[in-house]
């Protein structure tokens, strides 16, 4: 399991927040904070954590400063910003202190799940230790980018394909086009054709169901929990 802190100045969101990340698979709170000092405190009494989800506006200081200080004493706890401020010189910051990603706030629960399967996926790839070639190192910067869509073929809606995303990325488990076109309101050989395109691209797996007789039911799973 993949030991988490939620540190939110606001214990409704913390709640909130910490209820998503109990929700996907792997991960587990392993407490929640709502100040600077409470967060230090805690990455120091802890028996273990791998994981910190950082507010930035706390009543006793930023989250910047917490991730500053955290490096200063020897923490390597990884570290993902979930907060509201946008502006680009704390994003920045952020990213020179050493945060693997930055989540703004209000979000859904899709968002900071894609954010937590692209961390426990980098987590599969970097513990397998040895060399990397360069392709390797490629997909280990890349692990944790979440970008909607890759640009669409001709016919494509980007609202669409959207749609069939968060579907597969909600499922919790494969998925047939049918059962696509049911949660989204498209036709059946529309869902079909964007599994067809997430599975090109690498975004979805495709699995068979076989049943008694017939040919056997494709279905379809978001990459990450393949």
């Amino acid at each position: 399991m993949i030991e988490v802190l939620v540190v939110d100045d606001d214990t409704r969101v913390a709640r909130v927040n910490a209820a998503y990340v109990e929700k996907v698979p792997g991960f587990h709170v392993a407490g929640e904070a709502h100040s600077a000092a409470d967060a230090l405190r805690q990455l120091e009494t802890l028996p273990r954590l791998d994981l910190v989800l950082m507010d930035h506006y706390l009543p006793d200081e930023t989250g910047i400063a917490v991730v500053q200080e955290m490096r200063r004493r020897g923490h390597q706890t990884d570290v993902i910003m979930v907060t509201a401020a946008r502006d680009v010189s704390t994003v920045q910051a952020a990213m020179r202190h050493g945060a693997l990603q930055y989540l703004v706030k209000p979000f859904a629960f899709a968002g900071l799940r894609s954010k937590l399967e692209a961390y426990a996926e980098l987590r599969r790839t970097l513990d397998g230790g040895g060399e990397a070639e360069q392709a390797e190192v490629d997909r280990i910067f890349g692990a944790l980018s979440t970008p909607s869509e890759p640009d669409l073929p001709k016919g494509h809606s980007p609202t669409t394909a959207e749609l069939v995303r968060q579907s597969l990325m909600n499922a919790d488990g494969p998925l047939s086009a049918q059962e696509i076109a049911e949660r989204t309101g498209v036709s059946r050989q529309t869902a079909q054709r964007y599994l067809k395109l997430l599975e090109r691209t690498g975004r979805a797996r495709l699995t068979l169901k076989y049943g008694d007789a017939g040919r056997p039911e494709h279905r379809y799973v978001w990459a990450t929990r393949a």
